[in-house]
């Protein structure tokens, strides 16, 4: 075993070295003379300061689309809170935090092939009024500090009539998922990378499955001088998955060095099983796939197989991804079923026209296909995916909030659907309805903040009439459901395990809608009625008779449940993880730790505001 493994990592070696010489020589130079002087670049004028001018994107945030309460639009200007610490409404707040939502039944999937190296799971992206060689970022977090794990600058003035036609994007600091010692505020500022370009476009990147609870974050501060500062040392360059031919001399040297180490008896690489060898490429990194398939021949074959491109996740390249490499790719994913494009092609980088070739050619046997944040999405687009992939059981718009709510009405040909993500998106009551009758084999539905709709009652009745297997629904933050069309939906699927009705605030108590939802929704397993404040201790019992499978509970900021329907619930679910308690005006820290003392395996969550 151990002389293939070192024969193939002498082709990757080759490959690296082959690729190392594509600096020119005049970097080359640049590169000997900063490490003969030896010395770091220093900044050559005075130090700009600067604070987010604008919010440009962002793949979701807790708050409301019509408001500024916990939105990412809150990063924009100067500080409200810091160094106050706490809960507080103005400040950027993004959907999810900890490893529950992972846990769900509505819950993806993973990707096969993701590099190990990939932990985002949300962004936002800030303008800043001038560009400048940054010298320093600085986020000020005012609660549960600690997600942010890269940040990144782009060679694209936001602001320039004339954008370059070559969008860069560098990483100017990376780190592990982690969490801070204490939920208090702190500024965080960490060593940045040097980049040759001037930027007022900076992306932050965040992991919040460490967290205890939600991140909170106030604003973020750009430093940085206007003249370009000395490059210090050369630095090999990037090898991109758009770069991916080889000259004729080069693949003859590698097929040579193949050849002689082959005779030599180095491992015979080329006698082993065909099914061995795929098996060991197969633990690669897409662009680690693509650089082994220039080494030889052999290798060529094996990289570029079908088979090894069943499933693809392209999110963790979104700041390379081009039409190029689209096109590059598509000959190898002839049999893909999965597919992962979130994030990527923003701002020209893929096209209309790219994606739609790529879909026809290669969406025939897809199943799966994850849009997130792609706004380059047209109605077009869309069409596209509904005439092409007619075996499609997923698909996932979350936050393609640029998508014309016309555009929508073509998924209602993708019958087969299982599981349909569309938060965050302008679609409209007419075109959901079209979907949800024809789409019957639908499980799961995300709804989350989509203000376009007209009536909420009217959807779920017709939820209720078509869309019996329904196992997950997403209400976040629907305003105009009320307790009829609460009560049609829970009567009709029964099958429901997770209802997310946050920030649902037509809905109350008093008219019994909880509690014949808790009688109707035995398998019942996650709950949010967060910030409804009519939820009451009846309600909290009516749970612990009928939902004993229940694991997830937020009934953030209700005043009227009080500690012992708490003890009634804790004690009748035992498989409970989650409960949210926060705000809840009879429920004080001290219950809280008697709680935690007393049901140990249960996380209650109660956030503050000092």
């Amino acid at each position: 075993m151990f002389p293939m493994l070192t024969l193939l990592s002498m082709f990757y070696y080759i490959c690296l070295r082959r690729r190392s010489r594509s600096g020119t020589r005049g970097e080359v130079l640049n590169s000997r003379r900063a490490m003969e002087s030896n010395q770091r670049s220093l900044p050559l004028s005075v130090e700009v300061e600067q604070y987010a001018k604008e919010v440009l994107d962002f793949s979701s945030h807790y708050g409301s689309e019509n408001s500024m309460s916990y939105t990412m639009w809150n990063l924009a200007g100067m500080p409200n809170v810091f160094p106050s610490s706490g809960d507080f409404t103005q400040t950027a707040v993004f959907r999810m935090y900890g490893t529950w939502w992972e846990q769900c039944a509505s819950a993806p999937l993973p990707f096969r092939r993701t590099p190990l190296s990939f932990h985002s799971q949300d962004y936002i992206e800030l303008a800043f009024e001038e560009p400048v060689y940054p010298t320093a970022i600085e986020v000020l977090e005012t609660y549960h500090p600690g997600a942010i794990i890269q940040i990144l600058a782009c060679s694209l003035n936001p602001f320039s009539q004339n954008p370059p036609a070559d969008v860069r994007w560098e990483v100017l600091w990376t780190g592990q998922p982690s969490k801070a010692l204490t939920p208090q505020a702190r500024q965080f500022s960490p060593s940045l990378k040097q980049i040759n370009f001037p930027t007022n476009l900076i992306r932050l990147e965040v992991n919040s499955s460490l967290l205890e609870y939600y991140t909170e974050l106030d604003a973020v501060i750009l430093r940085g001088v206007k003249q370009r500062p000395v490059l210090s040392l050369y630095k090999m360059p990037l090898i991109d998955i758009i770069d991916l031919s080889d000259s004729e001399e080069e693949r003859e040297a590698a097929e040579d060095a193949s050849s002689s180490k082959s005779s030599s008896g180095n491992g015979y690489f080329n006698k082993l099983p065909y099914e061995l060898i795929q098996l060991i490429v197969s633990h690669l990194t897409l662009p680690d796939l693509c650089r082994l398939a220039q080494s030889c021949k052999l290798l060529q074959q094996h990289c570029c197989d079908p088979l090894q491109y069943i499933q693809l996740s392209l999110q963790p390249y979104w700041a390379r991804l081009t039409d190029t490499s689209l096109g590059y790719l598509q000959n190898r994913c002839t049999l893909i079923q999965r597919l992962n494009l979130s994030w990527t092609g923003n701002r020209g980088a893929v096209t209309p026209t790219g994606f739609c070739s790529f879909v026809k050619a290669c969406g025939a046997g897809l199943v799966c296909l994850e849009l997130s944040c792609c706004h380059f999405l047209t109605e077009g687009c869309m069409e596209v995916i509904a005439q092409t992939c007619p075996a499609l059981q997923e698909l996932n718009l979350s936050s393609c909030d640029r998508l014309h709510p016309q555009a929508f009405s073509h998924i209602a040909q993708l019958t087969s659907l299982r599981r349909l993500i569309l938060y965050r998106t302008k679609i409209e009551q007419t075109a959901l309805l079209s979907i949800v009758t024809f789409c019957t084999q639908l499980q799961h539905l995300n709804l989350g903040s989509c203000v376009m709709m007209e009536d909420y009652d009217v959807v779920a009745s017709m939820l209720a009439v078509r869309c019996r297997l329904l196992r997950s629904l997403d209400l976040w933050r629907c305003k105009n459901l009320t307790e009829r069309g609460l009560t049609e939906l829970v009567s009709g699927c029964r099958l429901l395990e997770e209802l997310d009705l946050g920030w649902c605030s037509t809905l109350q108590s008093s008219s019994g809608c909880f509690a014949q939802l808790a009688r109707r929704l035995p398998r019942l397993r996650k709950l949010f009625l967060t910030a409804n404040r009519t939820v009451c201790d009846s309600d909290i019992e009516e749970l612990a008779a009928h939902c004993p499978a229940l694991q997830h509970l937020d009934i953030l900021g209700t005043r009227m449940v009080s500690s012992g329907s708490l003890r009634k619930l804790l004690r009748s679910c035992s498989q409970l993880l989650l409960l949210d308690v926060s705000f809840c005006s009879q429920i004080d820290a001290r219950t809280v730790q008697e709680l935690s003392g007393l049901f140990p395996a249960v996380s209650i969550k109660k956030s503050f505001t000092q």
